[in-house]
């Protein structure tokens, strides 16, 4: 029997809107869309993934409200129905390269049996490099964790917990047709050594013309306490618009 693989690359839309209301004041809204099919014989799998932000600038603060979504099937098999929203602000008093944040995340993942699960707190952060084309910054800070997981027993975990919360963020324009950028996070409970939650999302852009550039995106999760991780790769084109 010959096997044939078919892999079809779904939309991914960006579009980034910007209105300048007054000097000292930005609103922003951009939305993404990215996913794949894959087709071998009678088994078929595909992914897909929004994701919706919404931003406020000022010059000493900025407000930024984030949501995405993953769904994804193998055959009729579930594989995927993550959600994620977060509110998160920063706050820029004073000290060069730095900022304080604060942070409200709530999640809930199929994929890595999270029922429900609110992060909030707050920390630093520090900018190594901090030029147009090319960003690299440094965040740390106290998380308050309380979480109801499905663990790999099948019973219910009803906790709470506060982590330490690291991340490195990192954005790099390479001439003027290649962007590399990655937001990647370590959550360590402070409580227990083997309860970490690592969270990761990179991509790589490549401009075709000004509106349009091929993205391929590599998301990975884990979460150590149910013993689950997921590895999400979506290739797409990407659009984007400036006001």
């Amino acid at each position: 029997m010959i096997k044939f693989y078919l892999t079809i690359l779904m939309t991914a839309i960006g579009y980034h809107c910007f209105a300048q209301y007054t000097d000292s004041t930005t609103r922003y809204i951009s939305y993404a869309s990215t996913g794949s099919i894959n087709k071998a014989d009678n088994s078929t799998a595909y992914l897909l993934n929004n994701a919706v932000k919404l931003g406020i600038k000022k010059k000493s603060v900025n407000f930024n409200f984030n949501n995405t979504w993953a769904y994804g099937k193998q055959n009729s098999n579930i594989t995927n129905n993550d959600f994620s929203s977060s509110l998160d602000f920063n706050l820029y008093k004073g000290i060069p390269h730095s900022f304080f944040w604060g942070l409200a995340n709530y999640n809930t993942s199929y994929s890595l049996k999270i029922t429900n699960q609110l992060l909030a707190g707050g920390g630093i952060a520090y900018s190594v490099l901090d030029r147009p084309k090319a960003y690299l910054n440094f965040s740390d800070g106290i998380l308050y964790d309380y979480s109801d997981l499905k663990l790999e027993d099948g019973s219910q975990d009803k906790y709470s917990s506060s982590r330490n919360s690291f991340r490195l963020m990192y954005k790099f324009l390479i001439g003027s047709f290649i962007e590399l950028s990655g937001s990647n996070f370590l959550q360590n409970s402070l409580s227990d050594q083997h309860d970490f939650i690592i969270r990761t999302n990179n991509k790589a852009s490549f401009k075709m013309s000004k509106w349009l550039s091929l993205t391929t995106q590599l998301d990975f999760n884990k979460m150590n306490r149910t013993k689950k991780e997921n590895l999400l790769l979506s290739y797409g084109l990407s659009f984007e618009r400036y006001f």
